[in-house]
């Protein structure tokens, strides 16, 4: 059952989301081939700890517990990527996905960007996954709910002929980073059955769409948090916290003038 938060609790999320989107953004500065992904994670674990906030991912249970502050995920890599001595090339896509508590309250946050010049279809790639995100925005403010999101949030991606990966979802998130509801970026039967929920105020949602360039299936590699394509083919995640209140979706991890990646 998914919790419903107040304008005040709102306002307190908001705080952390802020953070968590300023991370990102200092993690961008420094994206240029060369740089290893661990390099990446020290300066949003530094930031973090800089502003007195609590990073989100770093001791998540697991296989074995996550050892970084964000999952970094590069070309066919999804999501849960472990930052480590990988150094970023020319033509690569990099996903920072990171999140921090703050006085209580959790913020959640990713993007995908390109490390210089990249394929023109991989560019497309992102492009259609960031867009899908914003759909997703748009229609929570007039959308009843959430199936009816995630329906357009689906056909958008297989227009433009590419595929949605359905083993990975959205989530609640509020004084825990994963709480109900489950947010899927599609419709599936269980979504249909017993899995759709409202979009009333107090809502607060992760809400992140993965868009894989070929098959939706992904695998578990050998370090065992790290997803990949199935097919080797590349992957783009963007994620926003946002937050329903009377006047309709909030971006809580947008930045303070309401920027999005």
């Amino acid at each position: 059952m998914e919790i419903l938060r107040s304008p005040r609790e709102i306002a307190e999320m908001r705080k952390a989301g802020l953070l968590v989107w300023e991370a990102l953004e200092q993690a961008a500065s420094l994206i240029q081939p060369g740089i290893s992904t661990a390099e990446i994670d020290a300066e949003i674990d530094r930031f973090f700890a800089a502003h007195g906030a609590v990073p989100l991912f770093k001791g998540v249970p697991g296989p074995v517990p996550f050892p970084a502050s964000s999952c970094i995920s590069v070309n066919d890599q999804v999501v849960h990527g472990i930052p480590g001595p990988r150094k970023l090339v020319e033509g690569d896509i990099i996903s920072i996905d990171t999140g921090c508590k703050l006085n209580g309250w959790c913020g959640d946050a990713a993007a995908t960007y390109a490390v210089g010049r990249i394929h023109p279809e991989v560019r497309r790639l992102l492009e259609v996954t960031r867009s899908v995100l914003d759909l997703a925005i748009r229609l929570m403010a007039k959308c009843t709910r959430w199936s009816q999101v995630a329906y357009e949030m689906e056909a958008y991606v297989k227009k433009n002929r590419f595929s949605v990966v359905e083993a990975f979802v959205g989530h609640g998130i509020g004084r825990e980073m994963h709480e109900d509801p489950q947010v899927p970026n599609f419709v599936s039967s269980q979504l249909r059955r017993s899995g759709d929920f409202a979009l009333v105020p107090g809502l607060v949602i992760a809400v992140e769409p993965m868009v894989n360039m070929g098959t939706k299936r992904v695998r578990t590699q050998p370090d065992r948090w790290t997803q990949a394509t199935a097919d080797g083919r590349a992957s783009a995640h963007f994620e926003h916290t946002v937050a329903m209140t009377e006047s309709g979706p909030s971006v809580l991890t947008a930045g303070p003038n309401g920027e999005t990646w």
